[in-house]
């Protein structure tokens, strides 16, 4: 349909190198050939990042410049690592590992934990919350459902930032996170749910990243025969990526920079499990060369639709705020958005559900619609509203497509008719494969017209119909397909959760819809006090439930409604008004100042950084903010006078020079017996280590060192810089 985001189920498999480039826009191309050196990728809401990036790799790769087996791809979720290597496989890239941060170090866990620990690896544990009960139970604290919920979302924080029991409270504290029982208590829970882990020998998911932490860091052999292995990386959704993650990546690159990271900052939407977008804002500061390509060519949303998320952004505040990109639709027209208000929720339900059965008998398929909320406990209103409506409806979240029943039972019938199909009477008048799994599937419910009405029957019948879909759509592509080659794909399908579409409306989350899109999208619920939630009482949190909203409206391919109800109840209080961040943009309400300096094209910038870095050059220099210092091993906030001169955390690993640091002291010696004053005047200890950790190879890099200013810069830096090149100082440096 367009150049970036849709094709059909299983096209061609590219000829040739240049065929791969193919129908790319001048930006995507841009990425696709910058295959040296470090890249970043900022990409909009619906600009085609997951096409860029592949057709980046399969072009790499069908160029002969990557092996496939050095190439890692990594993602968040299976769902996106599974796409990702399907489209790989049909842009003819076969054998480039994609996998989740947790898939790929996993993998590397098990394979190394032999050599590095000895024994077998401790069973992983699925689920972490009867633990966390199981401790409750040991401290003596009670805890009901919900809290044993949140108190698990805790310590998977404090996991991912790397925050041990004993500094759970100051962490907090800190961080300024709103903590569902007193910190101390939940410290206590976690250092309890650390010992139990321990008695019972387990893992959990975040212990496997801290462990392919630890190996990597202890074991330099191990981490070498790694990066041996992966030579070239490309991260996706890198503005949700954790310090934990962060420092993976770190220790798989090493000294290089063949990396990619694809990400946008305006879609930062977890960031109470630890995600941060500070590594995605900060990579030309980390990588000063790097080359730099933003998409903001939106082939997803109409223009209507995209002036609406523009707008959104537009009112936005903070540091995401000011490296928003602008979208410009490459659409045609379409409606304008729809602003509904109901007197309660019900009847909200009750509106959108009729309108969604009109829009099923106008032709529109019910996949194509979703209905999307901030909670998961607003599902339960509208999956009775469509039920009633006799719309068919799937709730996205629940149970795995692959895990249910009726699909296991499904693919078991269709292996066995594959293997023994010969001997089947079911298949004699079947003559190609569609006809043939239409046949097996009949004797598991399948029929050629739906059940009347909704609940299990129905959803099961949904299930089986997504099948018989996808054996069409394979075998328009490929020829002369046979049952085998279909069980296969399912397989490799259920490995990696790709999941066929079911033909139903999506009831999901706003969180749960990122990465999704639908023709005709329903938000529901955006009043105050649910977009944003109640609980967002920080600057921060507003800004990221506006982000949130602006997510949910990006999902739109064309018709949008965002509608909210004045009471909760039919009768109650009227009290209720829309979200504070639809003023200015729903019809009747007044328009706010918007911000400006927002990139409106597509643009690369190669090896280049400057401290504006989406700044137009034209526009008068603003003042730079102050942005926090933040430990460059593992992310965290830091505050004491001393880490931040280190520029890491007192605890965190050094990679200081020895034979230098004891150099630079006997040096610092030298100079303060010259000047009569004390050694600590010269450079102070935690100056000397920062100096013998960055090894300084000029002025520039000596300068951005905490603790030397430009007169210590003109009194002491040649020297300085002689004695990290391996020389002997020059004399007669000791003047101002």
């Amino acid at each position: 349909m367009t150049a970036a985001t849709h094709s059909t189920l299983f096209p061609r498999v590219p000829d040739s190198a240049d065929a791969v480039l193919e129908g790319l826009d001048p930006e995507q191309r841009a990425v696709a050939t910058a295959l040296h050196g470090p890249v970043c990728v900022l990409a909009g809401a619906g600009t085609g990042k997951t096409r860029a990036i592949t057709h980046r790799i399969a072009y790499g790769v069908r160029a002969g410049i990557l092996q496939p087996s050095s190439v890692l791809a990594v993602t968040f979720t299976n769902r996106a690592a599974g796409e990702m290597r399907g489209r790989l496989r049909q842009l003819g890239a076969v054998g480039v590992q994609a996998r989740t941060f947790h898939s790929a170090a996993l993998r590397q866990l098990q394979y190394f934990w032999p050599k590095a620990v000895g024994g077998p690896l401790p069973r992983l544990v699925d689920r972490k919350i009867q633990l966390v009960a199981d401790a409750a139970a040991a401290c003596r604290i009670r805890l009901d459902r919900g809290e044993l919920r949140d108190v698990t979302a805790e310590i998977e924080w404090s996991k991912v930032t790397q925050t041990v029991p004993a500094d759970y409270t100051a962490a907090t504290a800190k961080a300024g996170r709103e903590t569902p029982r007193d910190p101390a208590e939940i410290a206590q829970l976690y250092a309890a749910y650390e010992d139990l882990k321990r008695e019972r020998s387990v893992i959990d998911f975040e212990d496997v990243l801290l462990l392919t932490v630890a190996v990597l860091q202890d074991r330099h052999d191990i981490a070498e025969q790694v990066r041996a292995q992966y030579q070239h990386f490309v991260v996706d959704e890198y503005q949700d990526v954790s310090p934990l993650q962060q420092r993976l990546l770190e220790l798989w690159l090493g000294d290089r920079e063949n990396l990619c990271v694809v990400g946008d900052a305006s879609q930062t939407i977890y960031s109470f499990t630890g995600a941060t977008p500070d590594h995605l804002l900060d990579f030309r500061v980390r990588h000063p060369g790097a080359t730099v390509v933003k998409l903001v060519r939106d082939y997803r949303s109409t223009p209507q639709v995209v002036r609406l998320a523009n707008g959104l952004l537009a009112q936005a505040k903070g540091r995401a705020a000011d490296h928003r990109l602008e979208l410009v639709s490459q659409r045609p027209a379409g409606p304008e958005p729809v602003f509904t208000e109901y007197t309660d929720e019900p009847a909200e339900a009750e509106g959108a559900a009729r309108r969604i059965r009109e829009l099923i008998g106008s032709g529109v398929p019910a996949s194509e619609i979703a209905v999307l909320f901030r909670t998961n406990s607003q599902s339960e209103t509208y999956e009775q509203a469509l039920a009633d409506a006799g719309v068919p409806y799937q709730l996205r979240g629940a149970e795995r497509f692959f895990d249910r029943p009726e699909v296991r039972n499904a693919i078991t019938a269709l292996r066995a008719a594959a293997r023994f199909g010969g001997n089947d009477a079911l298949l004699d008048d079947a003559p190609d494969l569609p006809s043939q799994v239409r046949a097996v599937l009949s004797g598991k419910g399948w029929t050629p017209q739906p059940p009347a009405g909704s609940g299990a029957v129905r959803e099961s019948w949904e299930s089986l119909a997504a099948l018989v879909h996808l054996a069409q759509d394979f075998t328009a592509a490929n020829a002369g397909a046979t049952l085998a080659d279909l069980v296969v794909e399912l397989d490799e399908r259920a490995g990696a959760q790709h999941a066929p579409t079911v033909q139903g409306v999506t009831l999901a989350s706003l969180h749960a819809a990122k990465g999704l899109e639908w023709d005709v999208v329903f938000l529901v619920g955006v009043a105050e006090g649910m977009m944003p939630i109640t609980y967002a009482k920080t600057d921060e949190q507003i800004e990221e439930e506006r982000r949130l909203l602006y997510v949910g409206v990006t999902r739109a391919r064309e018709h949008l409604h965002l509608s909210w109800a004045l009471a909760r109840s039919p009768g109650g209080r009227a009290n209720r008004r829309p979200s504070r961040f639809l003023t200015g943009l729903r019809p009747g309400s007044q328009a706010v100042a918007g911000r400006a300096g927002a990139a409106g094209a597509g643009a690369v910038e190669r090896g280049s950084w400057t401290a504006a870095a989406t700044a137009v050059p034209e526009q008068a220099p603003r003042r730079r903010q102050r942005t926090p210092a933040r430990c460059r091993v593992c992310g965290r906030t830091l505050t004491d006078g001393g880490e931040m001169k280190l520029m890491r955390c007192e605890d965190c690993p050094s990679d200081m020079d020895e034979g230098l640091y004891e150099r630079l002291r006997e040096w610092r010696g030298e100079q303060a017996r010259r000047s009569g004053q004390p050694a600590f005047c010269v450079f102070t200890d935690k100056t000397l280590i920062a100096i013998a950790e960055a090894v300084p190879d000029d002025e520039h890099e000596l300068a951005r060192i905490p603790g030397v200013g430009m007169r210590k810069l003109r009194r002491y830096g040649a020297d300085v810089l002689a004695l990290c090149a391996g020389r002997d100082p020059a004399e007669g440096q000791d003047q101002d």
